[in-house]
């Protein structure tokens, strides 16, 4: 082998290095810019942005005729929810409370042992008389009667177990950012809270009935359809909970 042909590999390994690198220096760069400082807030932005702006698509039952009109001399309006106006999120810009409250625990067991042992033999005593000739083709000390003879042994032995304890309580104000055809609401609200130097950030974002929305106008998170909730945080304490760039990298390019 040339050695060209053996340093092929090795450069290959160095550009995906450098370019790793360089991909987390950029971030590194702002990281640094911003020492000393408290994290940044976002800006209030619009509140679809949260599910990509882009309108749901869902399979949808045929639309429901729209309610009567009021009817002269009466303060009742066929189809409302109560007899004074419904002071529940029911429109596009509307404001409604999500609770969350996620008082979740697992504990799994996981064990796996494989054992395997395998042997082969091979060998041509008598093959009308031209076995002799073989035997003049193999190696010195070769035996016709004796060509293959091969062992293996494969041993395996995994184990892994998972605890987990989690317990979350928190509420959150929401928006509607779209009413679907068949009246289910689409929200989406986002909460950030700065202490010192951390930024604590809640993030919810789902697709509810209006049924499901109590008096007071609040919902609870497992009445949320496709719900996303994120919590976590951006700051000095979310840093020292992560490994050091170089490590990740390290952790992703070598192969043992």
């Amino acid at each position: 082998m040339s050695d060209s042909q053996t340093l092929r590999p090795f450069l290959r390994l160095t550009a995906v290095a450098a370019l790793a690198v360089f991909v987390s220096a950029c971030g590194t760069v702002d990281r640094l810019s911003n020492v000393g400082k408290e994290p940044e807030q976002s800006a209030i932005e619009n509140p679809a942005l949260l599910h990509g702006n882009r309108p749901l698509e869902q399979p949808m039952p045929a639309p429901r005729p729209e309610p009567h009109k009021r009817n002269a001399n009466s303060l009742w309006s066929p189809g409302s929810n109560a007899f004074f106006k419904d002071q529940r999120a029911g429109d596009v810009g509307d404001i409604l409370t999500v609770i969350i409250s996620i008082n979740d625990s697992a504990n799994l067991q996981n064990q796996t042992q494989r054992t395997r042992t395998a042997s082969e033999s091979a060998g041509l005593g008598n093959f009308l008389g031209l076995e002799q000739n073989l035997e003049n083709l193999l190696p010195d000390g070769a035996s016709a009667a004796d060509l293959v003879n091969a062992d293996s042994q494969h041993s395996h032995t995994g184990q892994g177990g998972v605890n987990r304890n989690e317990q979350i309580n928190l509420r959150v104000a929401t928006t509607v950012t779209q009413v679907l055809p068949n009246g289910n609401l689409v929200i989406a609200g986002r909460q950030e809270v700065r202490v010192n130097f951390e930024n604590r950030i809640l993030q919810v974002a789902g697709i509810i009935r209006p049924e499901d929305i109590t008096s007071t106008n609040e919902i609870q998170h497992q009445d949320i359809a496709e719900a996303r909730i994120a919590y976590g945080g951006q700051g000095q304490l979310s840093d020292l909970q992560q490994p050091r760039y170089g490590q990740q990298i390290y952790d992703i390019l070598f192969p043992f």
